[in-house]
């Protein structure tokens, strides 16, 4: 098992077993943003850049290639779905700034662009607020049981579905989230959605056609990452700060951790954590090979936690010391140690 974290230039490759970590041969200044691992194939991962190009590795980090790249467009989202009977290989799907939504049926090697998204009625509100003249698309979602069906956030402005693999879209709904930064899905809970926004924290038991607001309990509720228990949907942990400033800059940094279980009120986890103050807010990782087990990744390192997200233990490695005071942009839990799938 190994851990890849993205930072601002580089993807580091971690194996918490032997305690080695390695900085992967990527492509000067292509300054990695997200992150996906292919469900089916148990070492294959891409990575999307500021550059446009979309990288693969299908050795769990160790090497990488460029599969493709967006030319004048940014990768900000990538994610893969479920295979489809008689498909070899994952469905894959691109998210880029300026908004478009992009769907390779070949590992990556090509790709063509979803129609639809300009002309949904809310498009002309969606903006990035550091840069209101653009918006991009902060994560896509694919469900793990319904082949085809998928979510997209738009930052900043709409959280959008498809039901038919991105050739047509639902615009966001009455009540739900303006503000996706992470969407969670879990196996075991068909249809319930879990979001980290910056206006809250929602959920939906229907698919996105309706959403509550479960927040008792949430100090801080500019959320930044949602991760799931693999074993229980019941448990949900997020990543909080005041707002995106105390979130990602190193100045002013200040996050925390929440943790939910069983339907109750959200609690703060402190256990085993750096303290709040300085602390870049952390994505987090469910295992999806062992149920209750959790990892989080934050300027100040990577931690890891056992009993279901109540205490955290730091991953015994040497953080690199340039990497103190930098943000971290993506976080994923791979089986690379078994090759191909």
């Amino acid at each position: 098992m190994r851990i890849l974290v993205a930072t601002r230039d580089s993807v580091l490759v971690i194996n918490p077993d032997l305690g080695s970590m390695e900085r992967a041969r990527l492509a000067a200044d292509v300054r990695p943003t997200c992150i996906a691992a292919d469900p089916s194939r148990l070492s294959r991962v891409w990575c999307g850049t500021r550059a446009g190009a979309v990288l693969r590795t299908d050795d769990g980090g160790a090497t990488w290639v460029e599969a493709s790249s967006f030319e004048g467009r940014e990768v900000t989202a990538l994610a893969a779905s479920p295979v489809e009977a008689g498909r070899d290989g994952a469905l894959v799907y691109a998210g880029t700034e300026p908004s478009a939504i992009f769907r390779s049926e070949n590992g990556g090697d090509s790709w063509r662009e979803c129609p639809g998204l300009e002309d949904l009625p809310s498009a002309e509100s969606w903006s990035f607020p550091p840069r209101p003249e653009t918006h991009h698309v902060r994560w896509i979602a694919c469900d793990p049981i319904r082949t085809g069906r998928l979510w997209a956030a738009i930052e900043a402005g709409a959280l959008i579905r498809s039901r038919d693999g991105g050739e047509t879209w639902e615009d966001r709904v009455p009540g739900g989230p303006i503000d996706t930064h992470t969407l969670a899905t879990h196996a075991s809970a068909p249809g319930r959605l879990y979001s980290a926004a910056g206006d809250g924290y929602f959920e939906s038991e229907d698919g996105g056609l309706t959403w509550t607001t479960p927040e008792v309990g949430l100090e801080e509720r500019y959320l930044v990452s949602v991760a799931v228990d693999s074993g229980n949907p019941d448990t949900v942990l997020v990543s909080a700060s005041r707002g995106p400033w105390q979130a990602y800059g190193d100045g002013d940094a200040h996050s925390r951790i929440y943790r939910r279980s069983e339907g109750g009120a959200w609690k703060e986890v402190t256990a085993g954590l750096p303290p709040a103050e300085g602390r870049t807010v952390a994505y987090l990782a469910a295992d999806p090979y062992e149920a209750g087990v959790f990892y989080a990744a934050m300027n100040l390192g990577v931690v890891r936690s056992s009993d279901g997200g109540v205490s955290w233990v730091p991953v015994p490695l040497s953080w690199p010391e340039e990497r103190f005071g930098e943000r971290v942009h993506a976080l994923v839990v791979v089986d690379g140690d078994r090759g191909g799938g």
